[in-house]
């Protein structure tokens, strides 16, 4: 199979992994190794982690550049073999033409889908009006689908993460995203569940939801209608929380406790890893 094919293959079985009540449990890798570890784990598919990517590079999220992003889901997908969605935020620019030639250079990269939001990065209007948002949308959407390789588009709204908790305005973005031609929708930040239930009740593509500590199970997210769960830069920023608490061990005690994990993490490396 040409490299193509098996980057069509992929995005024709990612997009069947998203199943209404019983949804794809996908983690977002930050780079090659946390992709191989997920792989072994035995996830059917991955995401990126703008976020995740971002602190590798010792940055904040947002302080990415197109290709950089570009070149990290390559390197993810090509280390995973997995189907693998990439959050490109807000698709690295303004207008709709812009979005469209991030997604073509998209295709590129082997990947299964990506994800757009509507997330401005303007401080004074952090979001995109709403007609705009669904004209990028709309650019994005035939951009994703024209290749020879269909990939998933997962349209974002983003008002809950950027202090516009405003339930009935998500819902109709979200609804246009999908006029849009959209395949997936999600609005990351919600935490009732009844906020959940309403978003996937009205709208007829799959639902991402994002996980949280504390918040509900796989199952309980299931029961509420979620195609598919990703957990953000959570996972990468466990791992650079166990990295700090290592290091202040060492500093402030003069100790190695960390050491109980290392025979977990050698063990993983070992299956994960291929010898040179």
């Amino acid at each position: 199979m040409t490299d193509s094919a098996a980057a069509a293959a992929r995005a024709v079985s990612f997009l069947e992994l998203h199943q209404p009540g019983a949804p794809l449990l996908m983690p977002n890798a930050w780079d090659a190794g946390s992709a191989r570890v997920l792989a072994a784990l035995g996830f059917a598919a991955l995401a990126t982690t703008s976020s995740g990517f971002a602190a590798t590079l010792g940055r904040q999220d947002g302080a990415v550049s197109r290709d950089e992003a570009l070149g990290n889901a390559a390197a993810i997908v090509a280390a995973s073999g997995l189907p693998v969605s990439a959050d490109l935020e807000d698709c690295y620019a303004d207008d709709p033409a812009g979005v469209a030639e991030t997604v073509t250079r998209a295709a590129g990269t082997g990947l299964a889908g990506l994800s757009v939001e509507d997330y401005s990065r303007r401080d004074e209007d952090p979001i995109y009006d709403r007609t705009l948002a669904a004209e990028r949308v709309a650019a994005a959407a035939q951009a994703a689908h024209a290749g020879t390789v269909r990939m998933v588009l997962t349209a974002r709204a983003e008002n809950y993460l950027h202090g516009r908790p405003d339930l009935a305005d998500t819902i109709a973005r979200l609804q246009s995203f999908q006029d849009a031609g959209a395949d997936v929708l999600y609005a990351p930040g919600l935490r009732s569940a009844d906020d959940i239930r309403a978003v996937v009740t009205s709208v007829d593509r799959p639902v991402n939801v994002l996980a949280w500590a504390g918040g509900p199970s796989v199952a309980a997210l299931g029961e509420l209608g979620a195609a598919r769960i990703s957990v953000g830069g959570a996972l990468a920023f466990a791992a650079l929380g166990a990295l700090a608490a290592s290091g202040r061990e060492m500093l402030e005690s003069g100790t190695f406790g960390f050491g109980e994990q290392l025979g977990a993490g050698r063990d993983i490396a070992g299956r994960a890893f291929p010898a040179v």
